[in-house]
């Protein structure tokens, strides 16, 4: 693997369990008015994150991709807790960082593992050059 692939994939590594902890600590231990049970609170909040757990500790170029859909969620709570909620801004705060963090981990990663395993999208002129050709050996042979 090389280096920046490696580095793409420590940087979302590392934003992952940091963001894995950063949600238990802020959602278990800062948050002051807790209106929600522990359950709804591990539904909402851990479950979903963990679900590519096994996937991104395998180095798996598609599960680091999909994973991105995942961070969305996160973020997207993150940036509107920034607006709405007043006394938890510099939580989410740091949540956003750490969604970012991951989702560019994430994409680079995925994209720089997929080329070196030779798994990437191909370009559709290629696809429809191939789809030609195929198409005029068949008239040929007509």
């Amino acid at each position: 693997m090389k280096f920046n692939t490696r580095f793409y994939q420590r940087l979302a590594l590392s934003s992952y369990f940091l963001l894995i902890t950063w949600l238990v600590i802020w959602h278990f231990f800062l948050t002051i008015d807790k209106n929600t049970s522990t359950l709804f609170t591990v539904l909402l909040w851990i479950i979903p994150i963990l679900l590519p757990i096994r996937g991104l500790l395998a180095g798996k170029p598609y599960t680091y991709a999909w994973t991105n859909f995942i961070v969305m969620y996160y973020l997207l709570h993150g940036l509107t807790a920034v607006y709405a909620v007043e006394g938890e801004r510099i939580y989410a705060a740091i949540e956003i960082l750490l969604c970012v963090g991951l989702f560019s981990g994430c994409s680079f990663y995925a994209r720089l593992r997929g080329r070196e395993l030779g798994t990437g999208i191909r370009k559709l002129k290629e696809e429809l050059l191939e789809e030609k050709q195929a198409f005029e050996s068949l008239k040929q042979d007509k």
